[in-house]
């Protein structure tokens, strides 16, 4: 994966929360889009940027729970307004809209919102719900909102992916399962893959636009991106996981690396990398679940899942 500058070793780690990250930092005259700001870290990673300063957007679904949570946000912060705009990544209608009312320069796209391990849906191209949801929606998003990210100037776009990117590549063959059986986490682990591979292939065509664009794995957090997923599985999860990784994360500690991503100085200029528990990440080593895979980092690859995305979305 692509840096233009070293990426550095940072005072931070896995227990260290959002409001640590943006201690001192000041995003006054920023704006910034939260995808899924409503709900798990979506919601922290808003607060953290709002309390620096930024003008934020939480850009969901379910707009009355995001009326609240801006509204909550702005009284814990008393940061400017919070403004929640209609967002369903899953519906190509949805981001059209959202791409179309956008007016003026964005500074931070944050790629949060997400589905896990759902059973098998399809939108009405016949999309596989999760890689919809979690790759082609949020790339028609950022390629629709590029005009605004390079109009910025430093423009940061931060990927929300998972560990469970190790699980699976992207099946070019059969990304939407037409052909092989179903397994929800083969289809939540492709499209993780997919939002890294974005992020390594979006920091190789948007740097002379001085856009940069990052992925990270967020940690393991209770939230309701698990509600498909019963106890017993999250039990045997944890324990394969094992060690430092099997330990939850609160939802401010989860969201600490998507706001260093987002809004720290000490990654200025860092594009095209992989995070994880606020540090940049080596390549992943077998027997652990750390690291970014092979798969995931290959620019051949990204260039390939970038065209595909690309016809997709047109």
């Amino acid at each position: 994966m692509t840096t233009t500058t070293p990426a550095p070793h940072l005072p931070f780690g896995a227990t260290t929360t959002a409001a640590e990250v943006v201690d001192g930092v000041d995003l006054a005259g920023r704006r910034a889009v939260v995808t899924g700001g409503a709900s798990g870290i979506g919601v922290e990673t808003a607060r953290a940027l709002a309390s620096a300063g930024a003008q934020v957007v939480l850009a969901v679904r379910d707009t009355a729970a995001g009326a609240r949570t801006a509204a909550g946000i702005a009284a814990s912060t008393g940061g400017p307004p919070v403004e929640v705009r209609p967002l369903d990544l899953a519906d190509r209608a949805s981001v059209a809209a959202f791409v179309a009312a956008w007016e003026g320069p964005l500074h931070v796209l944050v790629a949060n919102a997400g589905v896990m391990a759902s059973p098998l849906r399809r939108t009405p191209q016949g999309w596989e719900g999760q890689l919809a949801t979690n790759h082609l929606g949020h790339f028609a998003l950022a390629t629709g909102l590029h005009p605004a990210l390079a109009a910025a100037g430093g423009a940061r776009v931060v990927a929300v992916s998972s560990a469970a990117h190790l699980r699976a590549g992207v099946d070019l063959d059969d990304p939407h399962f037409e052909r092989r059986p179903y397994d929800p986490w083969v289809a939540y682990g492709q499209s993780k893959s997919a939002n890294v591979l974005f992020a390594v292939e979006a920091a190789r065509r948007w740097a002379d636009d001085g856009v940069v664009a990052n992925a990270l794995m967020p940690g393991a957090i209770r939230t309701g991106l698990q509600r498909h997923v019963d106890e017993e599985e999250i039990a045997r999860l944890r324990a394969a996981s094992g060690g430092a990784a099997a330990q939850w994360k609160t939802v401010e500690q989860g969201a600490a690396t998507s706001v260093l991503l987002a809004a720290s100085p000490l990654v200025e200029g860092v594009t095209g990398r992989y995070f994880e528990d606020c540090q940049p990440a080596g390549p992943h080593r077998p027997g652990t679940r750390t690291g970014v895979a092979a798969h995931a980092s290959d620019p051949g690859t990204a260039r390939r899942v970038w065209d595909w995305s690309l016809r997709s979305v047109a």
